[in-house]
């Protein structure tokens, strides 16, 4: 079990960009699979990306390839999300979470810890 924490979210005009970070604190970071994941006003919780224990496999929802990179630092025990070329549509809650598994994986529901969120707003 890890204990997460998101930050650098914040409002940004269509086309800017951001990076959001997650510090976790369990000696165990560096074994597991972390995941960003979003939820919108009126809108179900979904995938945004997900990295392997060793930052070397990474998997991204459709709506975001090509412009947002998961990334980590074990040595540090954080995820990071940079996010470029950010639309309207991208505004929602992010939320990084912890699965108990080294293995990437899309679904919410695989995921045992999870930070308390950052918010993300884009103006047109």
């Amino acid at each position: 079990q890890v204990q997460l924490a998101e930050s650098g979210g914040g409002l940004v005009q269509a086309g800017g960009s951001l990076r959001l970070s997650c510090a976790a604190s369990g000696r165990t970071f560096s074994s597991v699979a972390m995941g960003w994941f979003r939820q919108a006003p009126g809108k179900e919780r979904e995938f945004v990306a997900t990295v392997n224990k060793s930052g070397g496999v990474t998997y991204y929802a459709d709506s975001v390839k090509g412009r947002f990179t998961i990334s980590r630092d074990n040595a540090k025990n954080t995820v990071y999300l940079q996010m470029t070329g950010l639309k309207p549509e991208d505004t929602a809650v992010y939320y990084c979470a912890a699965r108990n598994s080294g293995t990437p994986y899309a679904q919410p529901f695989s995921y045992h810890a999870w930070g308390q969120g950052t918010q993300v707003t884009v103006s047109s």
